[in-house]
C-alpha cells in the first residue's frame, strides 16, 4: 500500500514548509526547553544553555547531513553541491548527527568549564523525542521504508518501529531520573540501548542495501548486514565502556 501523503504541510508562495522540518523544529524546542528547565535548577546560566543548544543543533545537522551524503551520494559534492544543503527533503544520518552534536557541544562546554557528563544527560530527552518525531517525518517523506514481507502485510512499518524505540527510551530516561545515578550514565546508556534496539530490530527490517556478508529473507522481510549493522558493534562497545564507568545505583 502506498500512502498518498504530501511531504510538506503548507506553502507560502514558492516556499514549502515540510513536515520533516516541522518535526525537527519541535524536537529542538523540546530538547532546548528541558535543557533550560533542568539547567537553571542546577544553577547554570541561561545564556550558556541557549548557546549550548544552538551550537549542538548546528553541529548535529552538519554532521548528520555530511555523513548521510558521504555514505549514500558522495558524488553530490562534485555534481550537485546544492542538493547537499537540502536537508528539508530528508536525508540525515543519526550517527553523523550524534557525532557532530556531541563534538560541538562538548567543545563548547569544556571551554566554559562546565560539567560535561551532567550536560550530556540533559540532552537525552531531546535526542529520544527527536528520534521519535523525525521518524514520523520520514513517513511523510516516504523514506526509511521497511522491507516487504509475505506475512499478511506489505511492508514492515520501520518508521513507526523507530519512533517506538525513541518513545521507550524517553520513558526509560524519566524512570531512571528517580534513581541516584552518576552523571554520564543516562547519556551513554541511552546510546547503548538505542543502538542495540536499532541494530537488532529497526535496521533488520529496514529496506537498506546489504554489505559484505548478506542474508535476506523475503518471506519474513528481514536482512543483514547493512552498513549500520556493521558499525553498531563499535558504538555498542564504546557506549558500554562509558556506561559502566559511570554506573552507580546508590
Amino acid at each position: 500500500m502506498v500512502l498518498n501523503l504530501k511531504p510538506y504541510a503548507f506553502s507560502i508562495g514558492p516556499i514549502k514548509i515540510y513536515w520533516y522540518g516541522i518535526f525537527m523544529g519541535i524536537s529542538f524546542l523540546i530538547g532546548t526547553y528541558y535543557l533550560l528547565q533542568q539547567g537553571r535548577k542546577k544553577g547554570l546560566d541561561e545564556d550558556f544553555l541557549l548557546n549550548l543548544a544552538i551550537i549542538t543543533l548546528l553541529g548535529g545537522i552538519v554532521g548528520a547531513r555530511l555523513v548521510f551524503v558521504m555514505a549514500n551520494f558522495p558524488y553530490w559534492f562534485i555534481n550537485n553541491p546544492i542538493q547537499v544543503l537540502k536537508i528539508y527533503q530528508g536525508g540525515l544520518a543519526w550517527h553523523g548527527g550524534l557525532l557532530g552534536g556531541l563534538l560541538s557541544g562538548i567543545t563548547y562546554a569544556y571551554k566554559k568549564k562546565q560539567n560535561v557528563n551532567m550536560l550530556m544527560d540533559l540532552t537525552v530527552p531531546g535526542l529520544a523525542a527527536g528520534y521519535m518525531l523525525v521518524r514520523i517525518g520520514n513517513i511523510f517523506n516516504q523514506e526509511v521504508l521497511g522491507r516487504t514481507t509475505q506475512l499478511g502485510f506489505e511492508r514492515w512499518p520501520a518508521q513507526l518501529i523507530g519512533s517506538g524505540i525513541g518513545l521507550v527510551l524517553l520513558i526509560r530516561y524519566f524512570i531512571l531520573q528517580k534513581k541516584d545515578i552518576k552523571p554520564g550514565y543516562q547519556f551513554w546508556s541511552f546510546i547503548f540501548y538505542h543502538q542495540l534496539l536499532r541494530g537488532l530490530v529497526e535496521e533488520t527490517i529496514r529496506d537498506n542495501p546489504l554489505f559484505i556478508i548478506g542474508y535476506l529473507n523475503t518471506t519474513v522481510g528481514i536482512g543483514f548486514f547493512t552498513l549500520t549493522h556493521l558499525i553498531t558493534p563499535a558504538v555498542l562497545i564504546l557506549a558500554y565502556i562509558m556506561m559502566k564507568r559511570s554506573y552507580s545505583f546508590m
